[in-house]
């Protein structure tokens, strides 16, 4: 199978793509426009794979989509704007990737014909829960542009789906951490600043609650719900593993040798969603179930930043 993997430079779509040529004979096209958050040195290791081609592009162009779609079977899309702040300060910019982009990719794959589209969402659609968990039933209540620009281009790819029957898919995960995230996302932030001697920012009291899921593991969902995945379904991918802000922090300060003095508390972020909670029974029915314990998978992951410095230095000045 010829997979084409949009973002494929990013923090995900780069495992992804490494989990892929690890576990199949799958050859893969990797799309990306090297956005900020996209990065070469993500696919670095991969250069000489025979299996393995990079193609620059912006999936808001239709030729250059068209273009480098042509020949594949299947597509995993995960191209996307995917910062809460970012999409406070700038919310156009994730309306044209998440929105534009998405319909762009969907559009384009209808007239391949390809066999599989899966889109890649987060469970940031659903909102925020006080007690219990989201199922993929349950409606959307996006809270920040980001979010609402997610739960759009779900919408627009379910629409596709129900109008043209484009073989959609969609996955829903929750928040992950491992190795390539780029630093301003909570965990490699917090790991880079300590190791830098910097204080970490706390929004507002901390108690915020997140599901992590270690990125390995939602790799391997996502490619399981692309082989074996209804047509037309969403799955919700995460891994129990509910802390709060306060509570992950902690964590990371002790795997650093570090203390209460470097936790600077900072305004809470607007809109910011006081807990996220998904049922994953729909997945785990498929033959998955996360691998990974977290204490072991984050200690592995503050350890990979400790010892690569050289991947995200050169990042780190448009994250503090």
């Amino acid at each position: 199978m010829r997979l084409f993997v949009t973002g494929a430079a990013g923090f995900i779509g780069s495992n992804y793509v490494r989990h892929v040529l690890a576990t199949t004979d799958n050859a893969i096209t990797a799309f990306d426009a090297l956005t900020y958050a996209g990065n070469l040195d993500n696919l670095r290791s991969l250069d000489d794979n025979p299996r393995f081609t990079f193609v620059k592009g912006d999936i808001c162009d239709r030729e250059a989509v068209t273009a480098a779609m042509a020949g594949h079977d299947a597509i995993v899309h995960f191209a996307a704007e995917s910062h809460v702040d970012r999409s406070i300060v700038d919310p156009d910019a994730f309306i044209r990737t998440n929105c534009d982009g998405t319909n762009v990719m969907c559009d384009v794959a209808r007239q391949f014909e390809v066999e599989r589209f899966l889109h890649v969402s987060t469970d940031e659609v659903y909102g925020s829960i006080e007690e219990g968990s989201f199922t993929e039933s349950d409606p959307l209540d996006p809270r920040s542009p980001y979010s609402a620009s997610k739960a759009s281009s779900d919408l627009i790819a379910r629409a596709h789906y129900v109008t043209h029957e484009l073989p959609v898919l969609i996955t829903r995960s929750s928040n992950n951490y491992g190795p390539y995230q780029f630093p301003e996302k909570i965990v490699p932030l917090f790991a880079t600043n300590l190791l830098d001697g910097h204080k970490v920012p706390v929004y507002g009291d901390g108690l915020n609650v997140r599901d992590w899921c270690f990125v390995a593991d939602n790799c391997a969902a996502i490619d399981l719900v692309l082989r074996k995945g209804t047509v037309g379904e969403i799955y919700n991918i995460g891994a129990d593993n509910e802390l709060t802000n306060r509570e992950l922090t902690d964590a990371i300060l002790g795997l650093l040798g570090c203390d209460e003095s470097m936790v600077e508390y900072v305004a809470d972020r607007l809109g910011h969603d006081r807990r996220y909670s998904i049922d994953t029974s729909k997945v785990c029915s498929l033959g998955w179930s996360p691998r990974r314990q977290f204490d072991e998978a984050l200690e592995e992951t503050i350890a990979w930043y400790r010892d690569n410095r050289w991947w995200w230095e050169p990042l780190e000045s448009g994250c503090r």
